[in-house]
This record gives C-alpha cells, structure tokens and sequence, in this order.
C-alpha cells in the first residue's frame, strides 16, 4: 500500500496539479491560510474531488474554523481524524489536530498521552521534538508527542507545521514525514512525500 502524505498547503492546494498516484492520500493540517469556512470548504471540495481512493485530514493551528467542529457529508472514502482514528485494509490510522487554543490550555499533552497503543499510521500537525521540527534556529517539536511516539512505535509518523524541514527520517522502528508543500515564503516547492506501507 502506498501513502502520499501533504501538508501545509495554506490555501495553495489549487497549484498542485500533478499529485502522485497513491492508495491513500493524507493531509497533516494547515489547508487553509485565515482558518475561515470559506477556505476550508473549498479545500475539502478539492481534496474529495482527487482521485486517490482514500482521503484522510487532520486540521492544523492555521484551520481555526475546524476546532471543537465535525465535518459532515463527507464521503464514505474520506475522513477528519480529531483525536480520532479510522482503519483501512488492517492498517490503523489515527489523528491529532493542532489548535492554537489548546496549546494555551495546555492540553496538548493529555491528547498525545492517550494516542492508542496499536496505532500503525499517526497523523498530528506537530512534530514530535528533535525530528524535522526546526527552522535552522529553534526546534518546535513537542517532547510530549516524542516520548509517546517511542513508546507505541507506530509505523508511520506523518506532520507538517514547520516548512524548512520537510523531507522523510527513518527511524529504528518508525519512519517519520514532514509532508510540507511550501517554503517559510509560502510558496509552493513539493508535491509531498510519498511512502510505502
């Protein structure tokens, strides 16, 4: 089974015309860029419209409008994963959003701490600390999301949030996915990162 994780698109998704074919298609948060309804709608008209059989999202601390809110009517192939999981083909999917607010409510590291043990694929907006998580100058990964992702080795962990460290790191048991599409200037530079399960 093939992945191709996105993240960050920040409202660009209309510029990525050529998207690799794969099984399923997972995007780690940021599609908007104000967080308003009107972005996020017409991301998620995009986004169902794609031809990759399963979709899968997490929202990130840019899509706002999504915090404490469901998504309804969307297709059987398609899922928004908030704290969250749903399997397909035997492979355990689950997904953290990232919400400005709860990083000031300090609830962050409740959500991580109760990611499920026997999660295969983990899907959050932030990166765990010290993995593709800086800008060159400061890391803003979570030390929370790290000690749990070590302790439950899933298979797959795929983030965004930090736009100069894109690319893939293979860990001892884990292979990790910053999926960021644009650089600091938001401007368009990959089309993801594409990863075999």
């Amino acid at each position: 089974m093939t992945i191709l994780h996105i993240s960050d698109t920040h409202g660009n998704h209309h510029q990525l015309r050529n998207l690799p074919l794969a099984d399923i298609l997972v995007h780690s948060g940021d599609f908007t860029m104000a967080g308003t309804e009107d972005e996020a709608i017409d991301f998620l008209e995009w986004f169902i419209d794609l031809p990759h059989r399963h979709k899968i999202l997490v929202a990130g601390n840019h899509d706002d409008c999504l915090r404490g809110e469901s998504i309804e009517g969307l297709p059987d192939n398609c899922h928004y994963l908030d704290c969250s999981g749903v399997t397909i083909h035997g492979i355990t999917f689950y997904g953290i959003p990232l919400f400005m607010e709860d990083v000031m409510e300090g609830s962050m590291p409740l959500k991580y701490s109760e990611i499920p043990d026997g999660t295969d694929v983990l899907i959050t907006h932030e990166p765990p600390l010290g993995i593709m998580d800086s800008n060159g100058r400061t890391g803003f990964g979570s030390d929370e999301l790290l000690a749990r992702v070590l302790e439950i080795c899933p298979r797959l962990h795929l983030f965004g949030h930090i736009h100069s460290s894109t690319g893939i790191h293979a860990g001892k048991y884990t292979a990790f996915s910053n999926g960021s599409v644009v650089d600091d200037e938001y401007m368009v530079v990959k089309c993801g990162n594409k990863l075999a399960f």
